[in-house]
């Protein structure tokens, strides 16, 4: 005679599980989905953002979008640092996490470089900074000489005057000053991240391809790398979905403008600028909606062509 327990047991366990995802789904749905969803209706309308009427025009926006010169200046902008953002920082973070944990060899075998602990501090202390601060910090970095410039006073005072610029002035310079400041606030974050993966990796290792002969460029390709590659591309990843953002830094150092002639426009910049300077919400979250799928894509391309054989120690 067959138990009618089983059964009944099992009933009670999907009703347990749908019980205890109902709530969290719900939420999710309604703070998440829901936003999402009101962005992409809103992006088929000519809402102004302050009227409670809005008139469904279709594809319209993005019609205007297409023929919209400075959407393509900020979305090449945005090209721009994907690729050059993401890359650079996770070069940087590698290399200095390397020196910081197996740079050298010590009297207890394989070790960071003299003073590591001090440099993960330095390199770190960018992350307790807001992005505010930091953008503030570095418009008076890059400010003219007249207006006090470190930069500029740093060049004048090693008699380098010629190369002073006005760098936020000047288009050919503003928008790759915003690059250099992404690169210098994210390092430090990739330094400790990297730096943990690597610890966990056994000393032995190391030293095994020590006594092979191994160079430190040729340990670092096939030890080092295969063996944080995970954590690698998860940072890549995330490097690519903030690079793809950048609205905070270019707003504080270029303005709502995106800088002189507009040449350090980015996405998130545009659509602040057309919904609350122009107050055309439909066209605003059409970028929106550009930029979410970009940024979509963008996460699913970086995730399939950094995907390879996970190395495992045995």
């Amino acid at each position: 005679m067959k138990s009618k327990a089983g059964p009944a047991l099992q009933q009670g366990k999907y009703s347990f599980v749908l019980v205890f995802l109902l709530v969290p789904v719900g939420l999710y749905a309604l703070y998440v989905i829901s936003p999402y969803a009101q962005a992409i209706y809103i992006s088929l309308t000519d809402w102004t953002g302050l009227t409670a009427s809005q008139t469904f025009v279709g594809f319209d926006n993005y019609v205007r979008l297409w023929h919209d010169e400075q959407f393509w200046i900020a979305l090449r902008n945005n090209g721009i640092l994907l690729v050059v953002v993401p890359a650079v920082t996770v070069m940087l973070g590698l290399f200095f996490a390397s020196m910081l944990n197996v740079g050298r060899r010590g009297k207890s075998g394989i070790e960071g470089v003299r003073g590591s602990g001090v440099y993960k501090i330095v390199y770190f202390f960018p992350q307790v900074l807001s992005v505010a601060i930091i953008g503030v910090l570095f418009k008076y970095v890059f400010a003219p000489t007249e207006a006090g410039g470190i930069l500029n006073g740093l060049l004048s005072a090693v008699g380098l005057d010629p190369l002073a610029q006005p760098w936020l002035g000047d288009p050919n310079f503003a928008f790759w000053c915003v690059v250099l400041v992404m690169i210098w606030s994210f390092v430090g974050f990739y330094v400790v991240l990297f730096s943990a993966a690597m610890q966990s990796i056994p000393k032995e290792v190391y030293e095994a391809a020590l006594l092979d002969g191994s160079s430190r460029y040729t340990t670092f390709r096939h030890v080092t790398l295969p063996l944080v590659w995970d954590t690698v591309q998860v940072g890549w990843v995330y490097l690519a979905i903030q690079a793809m953002d950048a609205f905070a830094l270019v707003h504080i150092m270029l303005g709502i403008s995106g800088g002189p002639s507009r040449a350090g426009d980015v996405l998130g910049v545009a659509l602040y600028r057309a919904a609350f300077n122009r107050y055309r919400f439909g066209y605003a979250s059409a970028i929106g909606v550009v930029l979410l799928l970009l940024t979509l894509l963008v996460a699913v391309l970086f995730l399939r062509a950094a995907r390879r054989e996970r190395v495992e120690l045995s």
